[in-house]
């Protein structure tokens, strides 16, 4: 495995971030996850500029996008994998410890894993912590990443492959890694950017070629909605058949078949979704 680090592919035993980075000592970055496919990214375009609306947000300099593609081309030419994970991550660099960011320049990272092929369906659980839509870090996809790993703890201990948060006014929000869709007589919905949840690639693509509304929605709705689905850059579109101890059923509902079809042939047909 070869990984970009500030400038130049490493052999992965090489690749060393000083312990004093920002992002190891405070999770002060930003990165994105990427699903490559035979040496190929998708959507590359709409991660580079959602990564940079994460670095605005905690206040670090634009990243710059043409290197940030010469790095994927690198490490992607460098180990090919039929299906990836390909990480991109940028954090405010080497820091005096504590909260305060020191003049050293941004690290940047890409490195490049395989991923397993989702299966078509999956469980969820709630779980009983919120997202603060209101917060400094709302929307923004952080490498402060604590609180996900705790629910996705709690999710695996309970058999499910991801947990469900509400915000703190009690809507539905998302998952640690994914959006979350439901069908309502009919009807897709999945909730605003409002309600605390990151920008999912996938969830605006599924948005805009499903026709999903979007839509303020109460966290019990999940005791109701006819179907549910997960969105992201790994599952796609992925059927939920369980929400805590309720059974939706074994396969995917209609709707969301169709919008696992639709997402499938509509990606396959531009790898690059402006």
């Amino acid at each position: 495995m070869k990984i970009w680090l500030d400038g130049e592919l490493r052999d992965a035993e090489g690749a060393r971030v000083s312990v004093l980075d920002h992002g190891l000592t405070v999770g002060d970055g930003v990165f994105e996850t990427l699903r490559t496919v035979d040496g190929r990214a998708f959507a590359l375009t709409r991660h580079l500029d959602r990564l940079t609306a994460s670095a605005r947000g905690l206040g670090l300099p634009d990243p710059d996008h043409d290197e940030i593609r010469r790095a994927c081309a690198a490490v992607l030419e460098a180990g090919p994998v039929p299906l990836g994970r390909l990480r991109i991550t940028y954090t405010g660099g080497l820091s005096p410890l504590g909260s305060d960011r020191g003049e050293a320049a941004p690290t940047l990272v890409v490195a490049l894993g395989e991923a397993p092929r989702r299966p078509d369906t999956t469980t969820v659980v709630t779980v009983p912590w919120t997202r603060n839509e209101r917060g400094a870090l709302a929307g923004l996809k952080s490498t402060s990443y604590g609180e996900n790993v705790v629910a996705l703890a709690r999710a695996r201990a309970k058999g499910a492959s991801e947990a469900l948060f509400g915000n703190t006014v009690g809507q539905l929000c998302e998952g640690t890694g994914s959006n979350v869709f439901v069908a309502l007589d009919g009807v897709l919905h999945t909730p605003p950017l409002s309600s605390g949840c990151l920008a999912g690639i996938t969830r605006a693509l599924a948005v805009e070629w499903t026709g999903a509304k979007e839509t303020d929605l109460p966290l019990d709705v999940l005791e109701r909605a006819d179907e549910i689905f997960l969105t992201s850059t790994l599952r796609d579109v992925q059927a939920v058949t369980r929400v805590d101890g309720r059974q939706l059923g074994d396969t995917p509902g209609p709707l969301t078949a169709e919008a696992m079809r639709v997402f499938a042939e509509r990606a396959a047909a531009d790898f690059d979704p402006r």
